[in-house]
């Protein structure tokens, strides 16, 4: 029985779907994988239940109709684990984006002593970003600095999407108070975290962009990100996550 759960988001990942989950199933440590669908057009649940077949007791699907956000997607996924026995709870995109031979250096981090919430980091030492423009990476890290500067966070890449997180971190927060549903919501869960006195490490990673499939980046989410960190600062002067 594993302590660890994988929750992956999808909206259309066929490409990708049965590959990452593959991936995690051939790594050294078992992981269990909690796979949320918001109902996919492409198919991508069906995939999913042909493996669940004959894997049911590592693999889980949670299905939701329409597309309803990042956000609600994990929070969906927190919510189903911490009905269960998991210890740690991992965050990971289904697109390669994220090596799943990292899950294993997250995890061993986030387990040890006084260690809560494992960051997979684009921007500490040893850590980097592969198959990206310029333009964009200049952007990604300009996001970062500026999260790190409103909100006094001593994260190098507050809004990395592959993350893990103790129990008792996703207990103490009051899910109901996580506003944003895009990728705002990595940055207000990992500040909800720190607010509440939880320790956040960063371990290197190489993030490497997408090659199937479609990225799921919007005007939409890129602005309640930039307008989402100012509401979120001043929202935390007058109440708690807790």
């Amino acid at each position: 029985m594993s302590d660890s759960l994988v929750i992956i988001p999808t909206f259309n990942e066929k490409e990708n779907i049965v590959s990452i989950i593959e991936a995690v199933w051939a790594l050294p440590k078992e992981f269990h994988i909690l796979v949320v669908d918001d109902g996919s057009p492409d198919g991508t649940a069906d995939l999913v239940k042909e493996l669940q077949s004959t894997n049911q007791e590592r693999l889980f699907l949670l299905e939701r109709k329409g597309k309803l956000g990042l956000g609600t997607a994990y929070i969906a996924g927190f919510r189903w684990g911490l009905a269960r026995h998991y210890e740690f709870f991992m965050e990971m995109d289904a697109d390669f984006s994220h090596n799943p031979k990292d899950l294993v250096r997250l995890q061993e981090a986030c387990s040890r002593k006084n260690v809560d919430v494992a960051v997979g980091s684009r921007y500490v030492r040893g850590g980097k970003v592969e198959n990206w423009p310029f333009k964009r990476i200049f952007l990604s890290f300009g996001a970062s600095l500026y999260v790190r500067i409103l909100t006094w966070m001593p994260v190098k890449d507050p809004t990395a999407g592959f993350v893990c997180y103790r129990r008792e971190v996703l207990k103490t927060i009051d899910l109901d108070k996580i506003k944003f549903i895009g990728y705002a919501f990595q940055i207000e869960m990992k500040f909800a975290s720190r607010m509440l006195g939880f320790r956040i490490v960063e371990v290197p990673i190489t993030f490497t962009d997408r090659v199937e499939g479609t990225s799921k980046m919007s005007k939409g989410i890129v602005k309640e990100a930039i307008l989402g960190v100012l509401e979120m600062r001043w929202r935390s002067f007058f109440a708690t996550y807790r």
